[in-house]
């Protein structure tokens, strides 16, 4: 993911969830993938998937047990 894409995606995020606390930025070392937070808590990693031409991205989030207490 470029700069360019990386901030197409962290305005969607921000206007999906209306919340302009969110943040995608890069992973170091990764170009497939970029880590979002919001404000400074890491919640989860956007994938890029790139099978059959079809350009789409995966958002994983792990919630924790403890999380939910």
């Amino acid at each position: 993911m470029d700069v360019k894409e990386i901030s197409k995606l962290d305005a969607y995020l921000k206007r999906l969830f209306a919340n302009p606390k969110i943040r995608v930025v890069p992973r170091p070392k990764k170009d497939d993938s970029a880590e979002v937070y919001i404000g400074e808590e890491f919640i989860g990693v956007l994938f890029v998937d790139d099978e059959d031409d079809d350009r789409s991205y995966n958002f994983q989030m792990a919630i924790l047990d403890t999380d939910l207490e």
